[in-house]
């Protein structure tokens, strides 16, 4: 059997436990061969296996069943925040609970976020075992700020069509456990900053739905916050004609006395301005407040996306956020 991909699927393929011997390829491919087949009334195919390619350089690749952003939910926070492994995954399998189930089958090789999420979820783990006293925000910032956008050549990660990714495929970029252990600097987020979040999206009574207890947005404390405010490790905004400012505040996880300079990835049609421009720690744990401009230049086009990025960089570290502009 020759298995051809969906058009939207393009040249993505699988390993999958075939229950007749097959062949997979791409859309391309398959186009090729379905020519091939209707081209004579007496089709012939031979399948040579010639061993396993290993070593590609396209590794790794965004998946076409991955989720995109941007999130319509929650427009102001960037979606997805991280890509990682999630296809043809080889792992063990464990015993069956039904009788559907090959009962001599110890491992198996399966795709889709029931395999991404347990890799990224093994990485925090082992992040807060390294590091006990942090947050879950600061976990998470350390695996989106020390994530890769890149293969080793320095090209941009591609997606199923072999085309470069955007910021919606890919969010901070593809997950980096030995940096993600020593990330420099980290976004916290305080629960009090999540539900002032809330309260800018949703009325008291569906926060209070989500946080299990009443909560009162007028108060000071869980005023509306709109989601570029909040200390996430990426921003996402929604440009119009003025210009918008919004803080960030970073703690110094890294060495005690370490300096980092901001470097600011161009976003096409936005003016970007960092202030300020250093950063000087002089011990762990501390604190240091930077805000972030964002104004359009002439000749803009309603309705389109552009994307960029922030980098805090030190002679040990770089601290990477992603940046998506929604102009409107």
């Amino acid at each position: 059997m020759i298995l051809m991909n969906k058009k939207p699927d393009a040249y993505e393929t699988v390993a999958d436990a075939h229950v007749l011997p097959a062949a997979h390829v791409s859309y391309a491919d398959g186009e090729k061969i379905r020519a091939y087949i209707n081209s004579t009334s007496d089709p012939k195919a031979t399948i040579l296996f010639k061993g396993t390619v290993i070593g590609d350089k396209r590794a790794p690749m965004v998946a076409s069943y991955s989720s995109r952003g941007p999130s319509l939910a929650s427009p102001f926070i960037l979606k997805p925040d991280i890509i990682g492994p999630g296809s043809s995954i080889l792992a063990a399998w464990s015993k069956p609970v039904d009788n559907n189930t090959n009962v001599k089958a110890t491992f198996n090789m399966i795709s889709g976020t029931s395999m991404s999420c347990p890799h990224l979820s093994g990485i925090a783990a082992l992040i807060k075992s390294v590091h006990p006293d942090w947050s879950p925000a600061m976990i998470k910032s350390a695996i989106m700020t020390s994530a890769t956008q890149t293969y080793l050549n320095n090209s941009l990660i591609l997606d199923e069509r072999r085309l470069p990714a955007d910021i919606f495929a890919t969010g901070a970029g593809h997950v980096n456990p030995t940096q993600a252990l020593d990330p420099g600097l980290v976004y916290d987020i305080k629960t009090r900053d999540y539900i002032s979040y809330l309260c800018f999206i949703y009325t008291e009574n569906q926060v209070a739905i989500i946080v299990n207890r009443k909560i009162n947005c007028g108060k000071s404390n869980y005023k509306g916050v709109p989601g570029p405010q909040l200390n996430y490790p990426s921003f996402a905004v929604q440009l119009g004609h003025g210009s918008q400012t919004y803080p960030r505040t970073v703690t110094n996880v890294g060495d005690a006395n370490s300096s980092y300079y901001v470097q600011i990835e161009n976003v096409p049609g936005v003016n970007v301005r960092v202030e300020p421009k250093v950063l000087v720690f002089t011990k762990v744990n501390e604190e240091k407040i930077y805000k972030v401009s964002f104004s359009r230049q002439e000749f803009t086009t309603n309705g389109s996306y552009v994307q960029g990025s922030i980098a805090w960089i030190s002679a040990k570290h770089i601290v990477r956020i992603p940046i998506s502009v929604h102009l409107v």
